[in-house]
């Protein structure tokens, strides 16, 4: 999916109330939708038995993409290079996936975020020629993922929704990422949880599952919000 789908599909599902329950089976995930793109009617859910909302944050939360290309193209000007940061905001994205395969498939130990999105840039940079960045540079570039801007709806909606419910990220994001972009970007989270507390990557089902478990809750009375389908299919 492009990022200019991306983008539509994350106003489109989330305004349109996307959601989906975590099972009370373990690792079954009940995807339920209200008017989901492929024109399927279904029924209301009864959702009056839901206490807590939890979120995918990359892309449903916060705009990851224009974030990561305005950090690239300040650091390009303060340094004096050239690179398409479009593009380089895209190949960082892409290595996101086959690196927590990476992990999921026992290559790699347990490997928090942070370090894995700085494996993949090391990488980047000698792929797109830039040399002459010192060490702090390449953990400030790093750390741009714990800037993230949210969508302009983003901070409102969860100010609302917190009124009523317990609210919290569920991301792959590692603990001091995610805590650090609630604080950059002011997102009123409850509390933070993720894959760090389980040690396992979504879409495997020990994080969902693990949402019900730390708050203390039964499944059906969690609800994951995510403006991808790969999330709510899980």
């Amino acid at each position: 999916m492009s990022w200019q789908r991306a983008t539509v599909s994350r106003r489109n599902f989330v305004r349109a109330g996307v959601v989906a329950m975590i099972g009370a089976e373990a690792g079954a995930g009940r995807a339920i939708a209200f008017g989901l793109a492929q024109g399927v009617t279904r029924s209301k859910p009864e959702l009056t038995s839901v206490k807590a909302l939890v979120f995918d944050t990359f892309g449903t939360v916060v705009d990851w993409r224009a974030s990561v290309i305005q950090e690239v193209e300040q650091l390009a000007k303060k340094k004096g290079f050239k690179v398409d940061a479009a593009k380089f905001a895209d190949t960082w994205r892409a290595g996101y996936g086959p690196s927590m395969n990476r992990v999921r498939s026992g290559e790699l130990p347990w490997t928090k975020l942070d370090a894995l999105h700085r494996m993949i840039l090391d990488r980047l940079l000698i792929d797109f020629g830039i040399t002459g960045l010192s060490e702090a540079e390449i953990d400030g570039l790093n750390r741009s993922w714990h800037r993230l801007r949210p969508w302009p709806d983003a901070v409102a909606g969860l100010t609302r929704l917190k009124k009523k419910f317990t609210i919290a990220p569920l991301s792959n994001g590692n603990i001091p990422l995610m805590t650090a972009m609630a604080k950059h970007s002011g997102l009123p989270w409850d509390c933070i949880l993720g894959a760090d507390l389980v040690r396992h990557y979504k879409p495997d089902r020990e994080v969902y599952l693990s949402a019900a478990q730390f708050l203390d809750l039964q499944p059906a009375e969690v609800m994951m919000v995510a403006a991808h389908l790969g999330d709510l299919r899980a």
